[in-house]
């Protein structure tokens, strides 16, 4: 059935009159033309579906060959003016105005990846390709709200705050202005529950810009300033003269929040002959927050407060500083769950292997936080007693190899009683925590510094924040106990095993593993090969970081752990024996989201070797030498190999999906004259690896060993 998309891209059945998510009126669109599923652009990017349409093109959702039809969006240019010189003159501005947003690196920011120029039935386009973000726009979830009669808490909004904050510091910072943030250009990222900001102006205006020069009939040489935000979000002065500030942004952010706070547009809210916010009567916020909220949205702009960092600060200011005591003997008894978070990673040369080469490091804004703050939080675990104690625990379970040093915070030589400061919600959500957290047989030390570790990362803005039992921080100790929750989830996808490990994986059960593993004619490289993608499936965030020194360094051991028994047990290993006489044996099965199969052959050095593979695009392929030194193939989608082989031994063939459901494969491997599997060959001699190489976004276009470009 023909889809119908509304000018934000959301779908919607063909006929009807009113866009499901956002309620937008369907009927005077224009029906779309724009390019079919399935075309291929610049012999790289396949067509998935259109997802937008504005007023100088369509905007499509693609998967991008070169980088194993990893989806992105690809925004049209479609000028009206069809000669040579107006089309080179177009492209040279659109990519010079269009240069400092490919440069902004932050991962809530859709990466700009390129502009090309292709020709279609005669008519010449320009296509702006960033990455595609996954998730629901703030719109879209304000209005599932509203049909259940709800709206955004104070809770909520503050995180929303606290989490898009630091984006803007940082953007304003490379002197870009984003200039039409709504609940619209805000999407809540599936993969992280992280805000991430989209459809900057400034891409608009480069377009407009082009517009007004070429091709418009007697276009002026410099033309006048380009208008842009949406009406009601965008301060006056910029609606009024183009005029924009960091306080810009500030200002339309404030202006979000009432409509996610109350659920209804500005229009509604503000007084068009005083210009006086009238918000308050629909939504009930702490005093705190209202007077920051009233201070971002003041009329004139001098008054409002004129960076991102000045909200922070507002938002989070300086807290109590406790001496530094020794902590009171904590009772057998859980009683308390005390936690800091670990300091930013430092570089480290050991870190994860990349399938492409590491991001450039993300320019940090300048902020009044450091990196060698720690954020320290203090939440309760209400025991029996009804008491609260405050005080720091290291992990000690950690070892010292993995280097994770959650750093000591300051705490209380007291305890206080909490049963007045806490709701009864509260009491029961925590002891909720606890409980499951013991039937789950997560060290308690451990858990604390992963979800501390989990909850900075989403909140950037809290280091050196202490988060009290007062009734001020209930918002952000609920925000610690979701994400608390949403960790014990995915932890429970490891076996009892895997969990009660969790703290104590050192480098020595990488050398144990290798061990394992190398009895049976498999390396680690396939061993970590099956452990990555069963990790980021369910930590899709950590891909491209460098985590193995932090806490979540330890799920991944956990991860890699189990593929370990799923080899060793042969739910995932196989050898491959080819027939009496035969040159070529074939192997098919099923893989579930997220696992891998491991199969060895034995083959000798000279033989020539052809393999086919017939699977779903996501599922990868990794070919390795028996000694583990040469890598034919890694993490592929190449399907086709033919290479004269380097080495005598065992082969391995490492089989993973990245896809969501379940995947049928097909491998046939052919050589020349194969030798029996019972000959004795050389035991793989594993590499010795100082850290575990998990794979990242895949490259563009691998360059394995072998003969098979």
């Amino acid at each position: 059935m023909t889809k119908f998309y509304c000018s934000k891209g959301h779908e919607n059945p063909a006929g009807s009159r009113f866009c499901l998510q956002c309620g937008e009126n369907l009927q005077g669109l224009p029906v779309s033309n724009g390019i079919q599923a399935g075309l291929t652009l610049s012999d790289r990017y396949v067509i998935v579906r259109q997802i937008g349409q504005g007023g100088f093109g369509r905007t499509y959702l693609a998967e991008d060959i070169n980088r194993f039809r990893e989806l992105c969006v690809l925004k049209e240019f479609s000028p009206q003016v069809q000669t040579a010189y107006v089309l080179q003159k177009a492209e040279e501005l659109f990519q010079r105005e269009a240069s400092v947003l490919y440069k902004l690196q932050h991962p809530q920011i859709p990466r700009f990846r390129e502009l090309f120029r292709t020709n279609l039935q005669g008519k010449e386009y320009l296509f702006l390709v960033q990455d595609y973000v996954e998730g629901q726009t703030y719109n879209s979830l304000l209005n599932t709200r509203k049909q259940q009669g709800l709206r955004f808490t104070e809770a909520e909004v503050r995180q929303l705050l606290q989490q898009i904050l630091p984006v803007l510091e940082y953007i304003h910072s490379q002197d870009v202005i984003h200039r039409d943030i709504s609940p619209d250009n805000l999407i809540l990222r599936t993969a992280d529950q992280l805000p991430v900001l989209i459809d900057f102006g400034g891409v608009k205006q480069v377009v407009a810009t082009v517009a007004s020069q070429y091709y418009q009939p007697g276009a002026a040489a410099t033309p006048a300033p380009t208008l842009l935000g949406k009406i009601g979000f965008a301060p006056s002065e910029q609606m009024q003269t183009g005029a924009v500030s960091p306080h810009s942004d500030l200002y339309a952010l404030a202006v979000t929040i009432l409509v996610l706070l109350t659920g209804k547009q500005p229009q509604e809210l503000l007084d068009n002959y005083t210009l006086a916010w009238k918000w308050q009567q629909d939504a009930s916020v702490s005093p705190m927050l209202a007077q920051v909220l009233d201070k971002m949205l003041a009329p004139r702009p001098s008054d409002r407060y004129q960076s991102a960092s000045q909200v922070l600060h507002a938002l989070n200011p300086t807290p109590i500083q406790y001496p530094v005591t020794q902590p009171p003997v904590i009772p057998q008894q859980e009683t308390s769950a005390t936690f800091a978070v670990a300091p930013s990673p430092a570089n480290n040369p050991t870190q994860p292997r990349p399938l492409s080469p590491s991001p450039a490091p993300i320019p940090q804004a300048k902020s009044q936080w450091t990196t060698t703050k720690t954020f320290a939080a203090t939440l309760a675990v209400v025991s029996v007693i009804g008491v609260l104690w405050l005080g720091t625990n290291r992990n000690k379970n950690i070892s010292d190899e993995n280097n994770i040093d959650p750093t000591p915070t300051p705490s209380v030589t007291q305890p206080v009683d909490a049963s007045e400061n806490y709701s009864p919600e509260e009491k029961q959500r925590k002891e909720k925590l606890s409980d499951r957290r013991q039937e789950l047989g997560i060290d308690q030390s451990f858990y604390v510094n992963l979800v501390n570790q989990i909850f900075w990362r989403r909140n950037p803005s809290l280091q050196g924040r202490t988060l009290s039992d007062q009734p001020e921080d209930e918002s952000l100790r609920a925000a610690w106990d979701k994400t608390a929750d949403e960790v014990l989830s995915k932890l429970s996808v490891l076996s009892n095993q895997s969990r009660r490990q969790l703290g104590n994986y050192t480098a020595a059960d990488r050398d144990r593993w290798k061990a394992a593993v190398n009895k049976i004619n498999v390396g680690s490289r396939a061993l970590y090969d099956l452990g990555d993608v069963a990790f980021y499936r369910i930590f899709p965030e950590q891909r491209g970081r460098d985590f193995m020194k932090e806490p979540i360094g330890q799920v991944w051991y956990g991860f890699v752990n189990d593929q370990l028994s799923a080899i060793l047990n042969g739910n995932a290993f196989a050898k491959i024996v080819f027939d009496p006489e035969a040159t070529s044996k074939t192997v098919s099965g099923t893989l579930k989201p997220g696992t891998g199969k491991v199969f060895i052959a034995g083959l000798a050095k000279g033989q020539t070797l052809d393999l086919n593979l017939k699977a779903n695009s996501q599922v990868l392929l990794s070919v390795y030498s028996p000694s583990g030194k040469i890598r034919l193939l890694e993490d592929s989608t190449k399907r086709t190999l033919t290479a004269e082989l380097p080495e005598k031994g065992y082969y391995e063939f490492a089989i993973t999906s990245t896809a969501s459901t379940s995947v049928d494969y097909q491998l046939t491997i052919s050589a020349e004259n194969p030798i029996p599997v019972e000959t004795p060959t050389p035991t793989p001699t594993d590499t010795p690896i100082e850290t575990p190489t998990p794979i990242e976004t895949p490259t563009e276009t691998p360059t394995p060993a072998g003969t098979e470009q």
